[in-house]
């Protein structure tokens, strides 16, 4: 969904002689190509959320939150405002990044659903989560320094209700380097036929070196456990893109 006023930007970050030098960030040149990057690169993301709406009518229950953390431009808040069925349910949107949030209140505010959203410019690490009987974690803790993971997932742990879910959509690494090989050319292969070429696929992934720092499955599931989580399990995966719910 784009907003009233808003026009989807292809992303050509990576092309040309204006590419942007440094480490990946999100900024105001991402935030407006932001909907056809992640279409472009990530395997399973319109799956990812349309389930998070699905799981939304099943889980939001009445006089309960669900939170959006790392809501980016908002596709998973509004998959739940639109997935919503209980009485009284709120949401609140999480983001960091100032660009990213001003599209997203725009896409919220051109939106025709009734359940109240709050968005928040912060930091997901020091967001107080209470009362939620959902959180969605969709592609953000690969951003999230390592040192700081548990304790976020403790935290959103301690701040659902009995039975809450988490959705938790990754990038990850493998321990086997040869099966990574093979899986992280697949993806670079679907980067290739979304029309990205071999300078734009090389250019992202040395901005993204120490800026998104992936786990592997075993360490994300490992985490969950620690967390505080009763169960949890891959419901899907695509290469090296996977998605989990957890339940408390």
């Amino acid at each position: 969904m784009i907003a009233q006023g808003q026009q989807m930007t292809t992303d050509r970050i990576y092309q040309g002689a204006d590419i942007e030098a440094g480490p990946f960030e999100f900024n105001d040149r991402v935030a407006a190509a932001f909907p056809d990057m992640i279409q472009r690169s990530v395997p399973g993301y319109s799956v990812t959320i349309d389930a998070i709406g699905r799981l939304a009518g099943r889980y939001l229950r009445a006089g309960t939150t669900g939170y959006d953390l790392g809501c980016s431009l908002g596709a998973a808040t509004l998959a739940m405002r639109h997935g919503a069925r209980a009485d009284g349910v709120r949401l609140v949107g999480v983001d960091d990044s100032a660009a990213m949030l001003r599209r997203c209140k725009d896409k919220v505010a051109a939106d025709d659903q009734l359940v109240p959203v709050e968005l928040v410019l912060g930091d997901v690490t020091d967001t107080p989560i209470e009362n939620a009987s959902m959180v969605v974690l969709n592609y953000t803790l690969q951003f999230v320094p390592t040192d700081k993971r548990d304790e976020l997932l403790r935290n959103i742990a301690e701040g659902l209700v009995p039975g809450g879910l988490l959705v938790l959509s990754e990038k990850i690494r493998f321990d086997d380097t040869n099966i990574g090989r093979a899986i992280i050319e697949l993806h670079e292969d679907f980067k290739r036929a979304n029309a990205y070429t071999e300078l734009e696929i090389s250019r992202k992934r040395e901005a993204l070196e120490n800026v998104l720092v992936p786990d592997s499955i075993d360490v994300i599931k490992q985490r969950l456990t620690e967390a505080g989580f009763a169960s949890h399990e891959v419901w899907m995966q695509q290469y090296n893109f996977v998605s989990l719910i957890a339940l408390k």
